[in-house]
């Protein structure tokens, strides 16, 4: 059942507070690493009931006059066709979204940096396309022993032989299409540069999570462990803010790795390092925002299992790993979740599958009514499970028919016959496609087609790996999915 527990309003205001005062730290320029997403932050939506996916580009609006943009991805991500699961697309081509995006907004993208760049086809094709599309791109190489070896990095052979960004305000934005891709070792190598050419420039980060200010093992941090699994990242006690202060707050291991580094090269570029800690370079406020921790420890803790579907369904599609499924699992057994106890929806779909003897799905509605939908020779279980539940909170009786079955044959035999589908079932795109014809003239469909807004923030599960058009459907609708690692067919192609 769904509940906010997260005041956006509130956030917005401290977090701009924060920043403005963190800008006017540095008097010359200022690299801000975002850290998560700058807009789609749906991750930060989900285990903050409340939060609003597009909060930080609402505060870089503000700023954008001053501002400009550079977008760093991992070469690696690149060759290996990494996805934002979030949104289903690559990230290189998420990167294109991405400048798109910002400059919709109004904002200077002023360039892609491809760091721990490694010559190789796939990599040279991306940059060459951005070349040709006027965008500038730079190459960061890796840096063997980073980020411990210290004198090696601060040198000509670590972030000297890289590519120096050229930027031309005093505020630039660090971001990228997702974790692990070397936002703050661009921001350390920029300033590296800078040292070199005279410019004083400055520090800090922007980064949702973990939340510093919540426990090591609160359901949003472990949350975010559990999104991060197949990096290997791990929250911990930050032991430089234990012992400047005397107060535990939670980071995450890579920034304590790297902080040695921040700190040497900020006192030598600097004279002194204006930080003490990694909570220190930090500006989150998030922790602040919350009023209810019992309804965000419970989205957190769906999430985690949400987390767990996906990494046993990524691992049977042979792109994911066991090291990531035994993390989740581990975090789960450290919270005492269990999927089918602690997420109706699970138990009710693998209940209806078992009495059908075929594919189901289950939505738990906000208000914690569950609606399922089978497999059927005219509709597919998403499809049905889709309109059962679009029938439950508009109020219609589930025996009416909300769609005519002369909307639902010629659409099966446009399918089959003209587009030579094997499969005549509908997914749940084309079901919404026949249900806004059905609206024209039948009353219940226009009131199914109105309740379309409260399937936000729903809980599905299915007992199948879906077609992407319906994971994409129930994304689009705001509907959380979860799907028990299993295809439908034994086929060896699946799309």
């Amino acid at each position: 059942m769904f509940r906010q527990g997260f005041d956006n309003d509130k956030y917005l205001k401290l977090q701009s507070e924060k920043i403005r005062e963190r800008i006017s730290t540095f008097g010359g320029k200022l690299y801000l690493e975002f850290g998560g997403k700058l807009f789609d932050d749906f991750h930060a939506s989900r285990v903050l009931p409340g939060f609003a996916p597009d909060s930080k580009i609402k505060m870089l609006i503000e700023l954008r006059d001053e501002a400009e943009i550079i977008i760093a991805i991992n070469t690696a991500d690149i060759e290996k066709n990494k996805v934002r699961s979030d949104i289903g697309i690559t990230y290189d081509l998420d990167v294109l979204r991405l400048i798109d995006a910002f400059r919709g907004y109004g904002l200077y993208v002023g360039s892609v940096v491809m760091t721990r760049y490694k010559e190789n086809p796939v990599a040279e094709a991306f940059r060459h396309k951005l070349e040709a599309l006027g965008i500038k791109v730079y190459r960061h190489y890796g840096i063997v022993g980073y980020p411990y070896d210290i004198p090696l990095i601060a040198s000509d052979e670590g972030f000297g032989k890289n590519e120096y960004a050229e930027t031309s305000r005093s505020l630039v934005i660090v971001t990228a299409p997702g974790p692990g891709s070397g936002k703050m070792a661009t921001c350390l190598s920029q300033i590296y540069h800078d040292s070199k050419r005279g410019i004083k420039s400055g520090y800090a980060k922007f980064e949702t999570f973990p939340v510093w200010n919540l426990s090591l093992s609160h359901p949003v941090n472990l949350a975010y462990e559990a999104a991060t699994a197949d990096l290997a990242d791990v929250n911990m006690i930050d032991p430089f803010h234990l012992d400047a202060y005397g107060v535990k707050t939670v980071n995450y291991n890579r920034d304590v790795e790297v902080f040695p580094v921040l700190r040497s090269m900020l006192t030598g570029i600097l004279g002194e390092c204006p930080y003490k800690s990694p909570t220190d370079m930090g500006v989150n406020m998030a922790g602040f925002a919350i009023y209810d921790d019992e309804a965000v420890c419970a989205a957190a803790r769906q999430e985690i299992i949400r987390r767990y579907y996906a990494a046993l369904c990524n691992l049977r599609k042979g792109n994911g790993s066991e090291v990531e499924v035994n993390k989740i699992e581990l975090l789960m057994r450290q919270l005492m979740i269990w999927p089918d106890r602690d997420r109706p929806c699970v138990s009710a779909a693998l209940e209806r599958a078992e009495k059908t003897g075929a594919p189901a799905v289950a939505v738990e509605l906000n208000d914690g009514r569950i609606v399922t939908g089978k497999t059927s020779p005219l509709l597919g279980a998403s499809a049905a499970a889709l309109l059962n539940a679009l029938k439950a909170l508009a109020g219609v009786p589930k025996e009416k028919d909300i769609i005519s079955e002369h909307i639902l044959k010629p659409i099966q035999a446009l399918k089959t016959d003209t587009l030579g589908n094997h499969n005549p079932r509908l997914h749940t795109d084309e079901v919404l496609i026949a249900l806004a014809v059905s609206a024209v003239y039948d009353e219940a469909a226009v009131r199914a087609m109105e309740a379309l807004p409260l399937l936000r923030n729903t809980e599905v599960h299915s007992t199948v790996i879906l077609a992407q058009v319906d994971e994409v459907t129930f994304r689009k609708l705001g509907m959380h999915l979860s799907s028990e690692p299993m295809y439908q067919t034994k086929k060896l192609f699946h799309n």
